[in-house]
């Protein structure tokens, strides 16, 4: 490929979308890489790469910026503390960017560009964080989140000339949750633990149909209900590290644009990621699913700076109409050699997936790498809690899109 290309491939990988859960008290700057390339057929490109920032006491004491930036989409929130009563604060959210709303066909394992298309998009929202129990060790919250979101759609070049993208349209999504406890946005947090249970209603004001002779569905309004409960845990006396998830989730007119997806192996993927390793990213459609997944690392070294690790994710699915195939398990396998600087300053993983059910070619099974990489600008400083913050990027379906038009690959 050659270092220009190398670089820009990197510099270029996907916008963020993060989702708050609450206002962080803890300042924060994170660079943030990650990126999985399949070893057979070609998926949309799987990656992202964002700066955030959380900057407690920004402008005034009670205020809290936060802000993710990637090369093609930004998101920022302003955080007001105990605006509405002790212990319950606003935020005031705005995002958006180009690509961030591409829709990437993938059926029976095959991409299909020809019915692929970018989407660009922008949010305006605002929060009510509560935090229910201000005495005990374990936070719990409660989150409600209304948000207006503007999307563009638009065909490209290799888009089919007979196929209709849908219609531009406005969203109104409002979200609800209950969380206890939370995770921080880092690779390997050294303890977390979280119980939530979310509802999210996406109202449209366009709907209809669109594809090859309307053959497709994008509904007017769609609804969400998931629940996560995790666990992440460093073993002091011998440095090993233990997370395990359980995810589950279930839908009412979930369609092509607004589905679960699962796929590939980012763990920042999103706030809720559903990661199956080896897989494409967003290669499975589901409306309702259940996911369980569990990496253990043990160092190799005295120092703990090396760590080998070994982790396995399995779902059972049922699929958005149009999107079926055979079979409703998917699994992955993988394993892959950690790196940690001295204090934690910076840290890369090395990985290798296995899709265990993963359809290519009439045959079942494929295989992917990947890297991940964090740079902690703030380790040196900084306590770590045991909440998440929820950040994290959600658009990597734009990225292919965007590669494309700038002939990276050609």
């Amino acid at each position: 490929m050659g270092w220009p290309r190398v670089f820009l491939l990197a510099v270029l990988l996907v916008s963020a979308d993060p989702a708050s859960a609450q206002i962080d008290p803890v300042k924060r700057q994170l660079l943030q890489l990650g990126y999985n390339q399949p070893l057979e057929g070609r998926g949309p490109i799987a990656g992202y790469a964002f700066y955030f920032l959380n900057q407690p006491g920004f402008w005034k004491t009670n205020v809290t910026l936060r802000l993710a930036v990637a090369p093609v989409f930004a998101d920022a929130e302003l955080g007001f503390a105990d605006v509405l009563g002790e212990h319950t604060d606003i935020g005031i959210g705005l995002s958006g960017g180009g690509f961030a709303d591409t829709h990437e066909e993938i059926r029976m394992g095959n991409h299909l560009t020809a019915e692929s298309f970018t989407g660009h998009g922008g949010e305006l929202s605002a929060a009510i964080y509560h935090l229910m129990n201000p005495q005990k060790r374990i936070p719990l919250h409660a989150i409600f989140r209304l948000a207006g979101h503007f999307t563009d759609y638009q065909g490209d070049d290799t888009t089919a000339g007979i196929f209709t993208v849908p219609g531009n349209r406005t969203s109104l999504r409002a979200r609800a949750g209950l969380r206890l406890g939370g995770r921080e946005p880092l690779l390997t947090p050294e303890l977390a633990l979280e119980v939530s249970g979310w509802y999210e209603g996406q109202f449209h004001d366009r709907h209809g149909s669109f594809g090859f002779g309307g053959d497709r569905i994008a509904q007017a309004t769609t609804h969400f209900l998931w629940s996560r409960a995790l666990l992440a845990y460093t073993f002091k006396e011998r440095g090993s590290y233990l997370t395990a998830t359980a995810t589950a989730g279930t839908s009412l007119k979930a369609d092509r644009l607004n589905s679960y997806q699962l796929g590939s192996a980012l763990p920042l993927a999103s706030e809720f990621p559903l990661y199956l390793p080896g897989y494409y990213f967003g290669e499975i459609s589901a409306r309702q699913f259940i996911l369980l997944g569990g990496l253990y690392a043990y160092p190799l070294d005295t120092d703990r700076r090396w760590t080998i690790n070994g982790f396995a994710t399995t779902s059972r699915v049922n699929y958005v109409s149009g999107m079926e195939q055979s079979g409703k398990h998917h699994s992955g396998i993988g394993g892959g050699l950690g790196y940690r600087s001295p204090e934690n300053v910076w840290q890369m993983i090395l990985s290798y997936g296995y899709g265990i059910d993963a359809i290519r070619d009439n045959h079942r099974g494929t295989h992917s790498i990947g890297v991940l990489l964090q740079y902690d600008l703030e380790a040196r400083q900084r306590l770590r809690p045991t909440f998440e913050p929820g950040i994290g990027p959600d658009k990597a379906r734009g990225l292919e899109r965007f590669i494309r038009r700038l002939n990276i690959f050609k």
